[in-house]
């Protein structure tokens, strides 16, 4: 149908007997079911979602019906779809009762969907859909109007209980949960850990179905979410805040490519600064718990078993291979052996600049408090293969190297070509860290945490002990 035949949300009035609207979904919540008024055997089901047809207007849907019309419908379409609504009931808001339930929207009024009357189906017009897409980026609230995480913290108890937007980074997915309550529903429950640049892990807890979905299509470390009326609260058991998102919540993704419908030059600050970080592997440094000592390191892998293990652990693990050296490059120029960082938000700087020039920097237009540090790429190979690209950083690589930065600066080309070749095509104890990584060709990313020449004693008993396991 033409997208001409189409009320705009904005002109909606409970005086429409046949209305027709499109839009796109920007929220969506799970079926419930309510006893029946009349008939307490008889279960009433309903599901809402919210439309969007522009950036100033939006409108809170709701779908009532018996089991298989509500089920079938909702299971029909999900957020970031176009749909067409048609013959459905306009009617005033209720903040009293259950519009108070459902996101804040700038309409007046709400419709309502019933299996006798109304229509919900595919928007098929591809000039709307390519004009209806761009807004399931933009934030329902005011994309400057946000708490950061470090603002959550520092309030603590103070915002206990309140509804407030949030801007923040995807740092770590994590896996869902199921549950059976006591009265025999069952029950889901997700928790996203965000990023900023004043806090490196802030839990976002999510309940509903619907929302976890959603969430769950989200790359993390490479998306940006503007949270609009989470619930924020005071977990004691945690000693400290936790965001909720609750039926009144729109999540709103990467809303830096709709920049020409809003000014979100805050979330696109943030997206640079999280795709720094995560390249810069800050993020991985900053998670718990701590690793473990070097010496318990014990559980000893060829290259091919640390990556075949990789496959089904999607946490970090730890363990000893000894493999060859076969890249290190030590005598490339001293900037890319060792990069300087601030130590407020691990940004790579320049120790000629006077103050960070992170956008985000806790510390921005303060004096500079930076560090240099060792930052190589080394690559482990034994007969089963090649571990590639894995990082050997700050004390680490000077255990390793054994010289401090300052030392290493101070040496003549010669001097760091012989350091590079005590170690490159030679034999090795490493201890490493195997972490998931989708910005790896292999899918995981490697650690060192210490490496040192092996005793050939000791390499003629890992070997003898492999062929033993054949």
């Amino acid at each position: 149908m033409a997208a001409q035949s189409f009320l705009a949300i904005s002109e909606l009035h409970p005086s429409f007997s046949h209305p027709k609207v499109v839009g796109v979904i920007i929220g969506k919540t799970d079926v419930r079911s309510f006893p029946d008024r009349k008939n307490a055997d008889v279960h009433r089901f309903t599901f809402g979602f919210t439309l969007r047809d522009s950036p100033d207007f939006f409108i809170n849907v709701t779908a009532w019906g018996n089991d298989g019309y509500v089920n079938g419908l909702a299971s029909s379409f999900g957020v970031g779809d176009c749909v067409a609504v048609e013959n459905s009931l306009v009617s005033n808001k209720d903040p009293e009762k259950g519009d108070k339930f459902c996101p804040t929207t700038p309409s007046h009024y709400r419709l309502l969907v019933t299996e006798a009357h109304s229509q919900v189906y595919p928007c098929a017009d591809v000039d709307t859909v390519d004009r209806l897409l761009p807004l399931i980026h933009l934030p329902v609230k005011d994309s400057r109007d946000f708490y950061s995480l470090g603002d959550i913290v520092a309030n603590g108890p103070k915002l206990d209980g309140a509804a407030i937007n949030i801007l923040a980074a995807i740092k770590q997915m994590g896996e869902v949960k199921q549950f059976t309550t006591s009265d025999g529903r069952r029950g889901q429950r997700l928790e996203v850990k965000l990023f900023d640049d004043s806090v490196s892990s802030f839990p976002l807890v999510c309940w509903d179905k619907e929302t976890i979905l959603t969430l769950q299509t989200f790359v993390a470390k490479e998306t940006v979410l503007f949270v609009a009326d989470a619930k924020v609260s005071f977990d004691k058991f945690r000693g400290g805040m936790v965001a909720t998102v609750t039926p009144r919540s729109v999540v709103t993704a990467n809303p830096v490519v709709v920049c020409f419908f809003s000014d979100t030059r805050e979330a696109s600050l943030l997206f640079s600064y999280a795709k720094e970080a995560s390249e810069s592997g800050a993020l991985d440094q900053d998670e718990a718990p701590e690793d473990p000592p070097v010496d318990s390191i014990t559980d000893v892998y060829t290259v091919s078993q640390l990556k075949e293990k990789a496959k089904g652990h999607p946490e970090a693990f730890f363990g000893v291979t000894y493999s060859f050296v076969s890249r290190l490059d030590l005598d490339s120029s001293v900037s890319k052996v060792i990069k300087t960082r601030c130590c407020r938000c691990k940004y790579q700087v320049t120790e000629a600049l006077q103050s960070c020039t992170n956008p985000l920097c806790s510390g921005r237009g303060q004096a500079l408090s930076a560090a240099a540090a060792f930052d190589l790429l080394v690559d482990l190979t034994d007969h089963t293969g090649t571990l590639q690209a894995c990082s050997l950083r700050g004390v680490a690589a000077e255990q390793t190297l054994g010289c401090t930065v300052e030392e290493f600066t101070r040496l003549n080309d010669d001097q760091r070509t012989a350091l590079k070749w005590r170690f490159l095509l030679e034999r090795c104890k490493t201890h490493v860290k195997i972490l998931p990584s989708a910005r790896a060709k292999s899918g995981i990313r490697g650690a060192v945490l210490s490496c040192s020449l092996a005793d050939p004693g000791e390499v003629k008993q890992h070997m003898s002990a492999l062929l033993l396991q054949r």
